[in-house]
């Protein structure tokens, strides 16, 4: 709302100093800012409605240290990242650009689904929350709606680096584009030099006019990062200050990649794709970051909130899709490295037990206790130097993350 005011102060009334709104940079460092604020100041506030509330988290016994002292610590703290981050947002970004609108939808519906299960885990008193299948269904349903309008949205566009020249004019700094925006389900292969792949290419065997049926290839893609990025979210929540630590430097690193690639001077310096109006996600990602960084604020150790699923399912979606727009969906197993294990753990544990039971009679287990993090904590380490640790290796694979831009 506030880039609209300032731009019409700008062009219609040339008021001076006005036209700093028009610099992503300048409004992604007014949205960290202000959602830090809001997370920071705001959030005691909202903790203590929760709390007067009685939204308390509800603790299962699993024989952890110092577990029975966080029973009754407020939950649904997720919510104070989604304000934190959507009035931002709303003041700051263009709002009519595709992108944007994509990641408020996502906000507010994995929001939406996240808070039902809080709900029912706190106010219903069952302990599984909303059913297994509603969640899927609303995962399975946003990435319908973020496939969909990625592929047929005529504002969503690529131009290709093997087709564009750009000419730069050093004397009068004039760039002049060669090359059409297009329609691509083409996406990025991390570490390779000629690293654009088109999904539609996975149809060539369909013969002439396959480039029509691309959506049959990208949608479920689009479906199987949304469902598997939230889930493994959901899971790395598990322990204080872990989950939104972790995701604050996922977020950081596709900031810095929303911004190479919505800039044509760097991407084309750094020879990557030029994605038209990708930019404007760097304001959306400073207000995430910034609202994550705030929430660390109260759920560090020892957390006075927790983010609950109303946190975790929306992180999780909002990562999936900035990677999927910014067409980096390909590294998400090397920049939500965490996730992965985590997820990765949960699954091994599962099967390898269930194996092992129907080989001997008896199951038995790879780790200690699933999700990784509890596995460490089962050894005896405290819960700050697992969360810590963990950053740590969320930090390397965010380095390089970002090397991958010009090591190919």
């Amino acid at each position: 709302m506030l880039y609209y005011l300032f731009e019409y102060l700008y062009k219609t009334l040339n008021i001076p100093g006005t036209g700093v709104f028009q610099y992503i940079t300048f409004r992604s460092g007014l949205a960290v800012i202000l959602s830090l604020m809001i997370s920071t100041i705001y959030g005691k506030k909202i903790i203590g409605f929760l709390r007067n509330q009685q939204v308390g988290e509800t603790v299962r016994e699993l024989g952890l240290q110092g577990q029975n002292e966080k029973a009754g610590t407020p939950t649904m703290g997720g919510l104070i990242i989604i304000i934190a981050t959507l009035i931002p947002v709303l003041l700051l970004t263009k709002l009519n650009n595709i992108y944007i609108i994509l990641l408020i939808v996502t906000t507010l519906w994995m929001g939406t689904i996240g808070f039902i299960d809080d709900y029912i885990k706190i106010f219903k008193k069952d302990k599984q929350g909303l059913k297994g299948i509603f969640k899927v269904i609303g995962q399975v349903g946003l990435g319908v709606i973020v496939g969909s309008v990625l592929y047929l949205h005529p504002g969503v566009t690529i131009r290709n680096e093997k087709l564009k020249t750009i000419e730069i004019n050093r004397t009068e700094n004039v760039i002049s584009q060669a090359a059409p925006e297009i329609k691509s389900t083409a996406t990025t292969i991390p570490f390779v030099k000629n690293n654009e792949f088109d999904y539609a290419q996975l149809l060539q065997w369909a013969g002439e006019g396959y480039e029509n049926w691309a959506w049959i290839v990208f949608i479920p893609i689009v479906i199987f990062i949304i469902t598997a990025v939230s889930n493994g979210a959901n899971l790395t929540d598990g322990i204080d200050g872990l989950a939104a630590g972790t995701s604050a430097i996922s977020v950081v690193a596709l900031g810095l990649f929303t911004f190479v690639s919505g800039n044509i001077i760097f991407s084309s310096y750094l020879n990557i794709m030029y994605i038209p109006n990708s930019g404007e996600m760097t304001v959306f990602i400073a207000a995430f970051a910034g609202a994550l960084i705030g929430f660390l604020w109260y759920n560090s150790y020892p957390a006075a909130v927790f983010m609950g699923d109303t946190g975790s399912l929306t992180i999780g979606g909002i990562i999936a899709v900035l990677a999927i727009a910014v067409r980096k969906e390909l590294l998400i197993p090397l920049l939500c490295g965490i996730f992965l294990v985590e997820n990765f753990s949960v699954v091994l544990q599962v099967s390898y037990f269930k194996w092992t039971k129907k080989r001997t009679g008896e199951g038995k287990r790879i780790f200690l206790m699933s999700p990784l993090h509890h596995h460490y904590q089962k050894k005896g380490y405290h819960e700050s130097k697992i969360v810590t640790r963990f950053w740590i290796v969320g930090i390397i694979l965010a380095i390089l993350s970002i090397v991958t831009l010009k090591l190919r």
